[in-house]
């Protein structure tokens, strides 16, 4: 079970500053996303980010698989993130300030995970996917029966009911102690 006891944890002068920064951020941040892609000021590849972890188990389901995230791992909602073809669920688990554990599980049932430098900690990194890796070991850990390595007929459909509580901010990962 995930713990919600407070840890206290110091941050870095430099880390209160950019927490700071995306305290205000996170607000318009899906707008900035949307409007800097129209204009060309940033860019997104189209397709599915690479490190592909399995299936999601036929006697599964998506929101199962969420509940099991989220109470026994610490993952959430991870709305600062690029949307990528067919993706129903984009969550992270929070390391510290500076790294996160990434997946995404995709319409077909497709599950791909990284780990990575959280984009308010070094945003021009996360962007260019600096230090992106594999991390499969652990991912199979987290996911433990709710992934399987044979694909099988299924069609996933987004959570649009996403509990509120399930968004993962740094403020949110540091209260909680999410390790």
């Amino acid at each position: 079970m995930k713990s919600t006891k407070e840890v206290k944890v110091k941050l870095t002068f430099k880390q209160t500053i950019k927490r700071n920064i995306w305290r205000h951020l996170y607000r318009i941040f899906p707008w900035l996303q949307k409007h800097f892609l129209k204009w060309h000021l940033i860019w997104h590849e189209k397709g599915r980010q690479p490190y592909h972890l399995g299936w999601l188990a036929p006697d599964k389901t998506l929101k199962e698989l969420e509940n099991h995230l989220y109470s026994e791992w610490g993952f959430g909602n991870h709305f600062v993130a690029w949307k990528d073809n067919g993706q129903v669920l984009s969550w992270r688990k929070l390391v510290d300030f500076d790294n996160q554990y990434h997946i995404r599980v995709f319409s077909d049932g497709e599950l791909r995970g990284h780990y990575e430098y959280t984009p308010e900690s070094k945003p021009v990194e996360h962007f260019m996917e600096i230090n992106e890796q594999s991390h499969l070991e652990d991912f199979k850990k987290f996911l433990g029966s709710y992934v399987v390595a044979k694909k099988h007929k299924v069609h996933l459909r987004p959570d649009v009911n996403i509990a509120p509580e399930s968004e993962i901010t740094i403020d949110q990962g540091i209260k909680e102690g999410r390790k």
